[in-house]
């Protein structure tokens, strides 16, 4: 039985230059969220962590935001092969990374996912601690923390200019 990820608090990457909470009263809207976020200009090329416990709705997240990009065909969790690579309409790429299984944050460079943060594209990253500090400054880090029944409280942190635009235009 595989034990989960310790919940501990998320690596901190520099400066958190703008903070905002929210709460998604149910998984319409998440799906919201995602539509509004999907729609901001320079999200193609953003990078976004994702953080919560097991059945937080990260997963979901990212579904409604791929299907709001436009990605086709099935979405799904990246848990066992840790990356999940994604074509948009427009010929952008998105890499969804799942470091759940993660032992050691080595693991990353000896995957070579270096190479695909070196590339253009969107990349989300659930379960990012794992991978200690091999990740570069998330633009935006979304911490979702479920509460009762189907709502959600949801931690949106910028740690770059792109993710305050992102932020700023988004959420006003």
């Amino acid at each position: 039985m595989t034990t989960p990820p310790s919940n501990s608090p998320p690596v901190t990457h520099g400066l958190i230059l703008e903070t905002r909470t929210l709460t998604w009263a149910d998984e319409a809207a998440c799906a919201g969220f995602a539509r509004g976020l999907a729609a901001q200009a320079g999200i193609s090329q953003a990078f976004i962590e994702l953080h919560g416990p097991l059945g937080a709705g990260k997963t979901t997240f990212v579904r409604y935001l791929l299907r709001a990009l436009g990605v086709q065909g099935r979405i799904k969790s990246p848990t066992y092969a840790v990356v999940e690579p994604h074509r948009l309409p427009d010929g952008g790429e998105v890499s969804h990374f799942d470091f759940y299984r993660f032992n050691d944050p080595r693991e990353w460079e000896d995957a070579g996912f270096r190479d695909i943060f070196a590339r253009p594209g969107m990349k989300i990253a659930e379960w990012p601690a794992l991978a200690g500090d091999m990740l570069p400054p998330p633009d935006l880090r979304l911490v979702i923390e479920p509460l009762d029944g189907d709502y959600r409280h949801v931690t949106a942190t910028a740690h770059t200019p792109p993710g305050v635009a992102l932020l700023q235009s988004l959420l006003g």
